[in-house]
């Protein structure tokens, strides 16, 4: 009967097909077209309506024998194909256990997390506290409580940054020193180190943000000369041995006597180069006697009491110990630069 040799060759079609599946995705393209609810095997079984009556058993159960040869058929075939096509996987993703490891590139520290960490360790060693303060500061902390007087040209809104008429950025670390001192009892050593802003034309030597380190230290009989001694041993341990300290005076609204700090150049030994502009000497910082307007403010008699406190940039330490010349290279993420460091 025609329908019966149909589905015969419907059977070894299929058979063919799902032997010949190559990989999964074809085996799976098969038993859909066969099998699947539009598949050629299920629109046999739409024909049996049209057979006679005697015919529609034997027909059925035919197309259903069929059915469950090519399901198990269909089976075995995507078991052997999924342990082939793992074992090509396998194959492809080996690892020659023979080859050299190749080491991952690891990163490190930036040079100036590296100095500031060690400008903190030197300090600590001195005995002093290291504290924090906020970098939005108020305008009473930044100048008014460090006995700036109200025209001083630091206020103008052209060299700071404003946030409003109390807030801006704080120009220097100093500001904390309106902080600590009512939170300590003297003697007291304190240091802070963080950033500051001002608004500043940057080039190689100046930008708008940069580091502090500041320190303040009052006791009975404090004077000048424990505050070249310290400045002494901090310039010894970041710089060497050799390196010497000058006071110079200078004016800063919050110490009295006040005085500029310098390094003999390390560069050139004092001889003179162009770092040190034939001078022999690099400039640190600022520092002095604690005013005493400021300590006065504190409810702290300056007939018994005395201090020092000193100001230095950061970025000028890196610069020295490493012939830098240009501060810019410590925030452009030059990796050429930094790695080199």
């Amino acid at each position: 009967m025609a329908e019966f040799a149909e589905l015969e060759l419907l059977l070894k079609e299929a058979t063919d097909r799902i032997k010949q599946a190559l990989h999964t995705e074809e085996l799976e393209a098969a038993i859909t077209g066969y099998l699947g609810r539009k598949g050629e095997l299920t629109g046999q079984l739409r024909k049996i309506a049209t057979l006679p009556k005697e015919q529609k058993k034997d027909f059925g159960q035919r197309v259903n024998q069929i059915k469950d040869t090519l399901t198990a058929l269909a089976e075995a075939r995507r078991e052997q194909l999924a342990e082939a096509e793992k074992a090509a996987r396998l194959q492809a993703e080996a690892v020659d256990v023979t080859l050299p490891g190749r080491l991952y590139r690891t990163g490190h520290t930036h040079i100036m997390f590296d100095t500031i960490f060690k400008v903190k360790e030197v300090f600590a060693g001195m005995g002093y506290e290291i504290v924090e303060g906020p970098e939005i500061e108020y305008y009473k902390y930044n100048f008014e409580v460090l006995n700036y007087p109200p025209e001083h040209p630091a206020m103008d809104e052209q060299m700071s940054f404003y946030i409003n008429d109390e807030r801006l950025l704080r120009t220097q670390t100093t500001a904390y020193q309106g902080r600590q001192i009512p939170l300590h009892t003297i003697p007291m050593k304190v240091c802070t180190v963080g950033k500051c802003y001002r608004r500043e034309n940057v080039d190689a030597t100046h930008g708008h943000t940069f580091h502090q380190v500041d320190c303040f230290c009052i006791d009975k009989g404090i004077s000048m000369a424990d505050l070249k001694g310290t400045l002494q041993e901090f310039a010894t341990q970041m710089f060497g041995q050799s390196v010497d300290v000058r006071f110079r005076p200078d004016f800063f609204p919050f110490v009295e006597p006040g005085a500029e700090i310098a390094i003999s150049c390390v560069l050139c030994g004092g001889k003179g180069c162009n770092v040190c502009k034939g001078s022999g000497w690099l400039e640190l910082g600022g520092a002095g006697m604690i005013h005493e307007n400021i300590l006065k403010s504190m409810d702290i008699d300056p007939n018994v009491y005395s201090g020092f406190a000193f100001g230095l940039g950061i970025e000028r330490t890196p610069m020295l110990q490493r012939g830098i010349k240009d501060l810019r290279l410590f925030t452009e993420n030059d990796l050429r630069f930094l790695r080199q460091l």
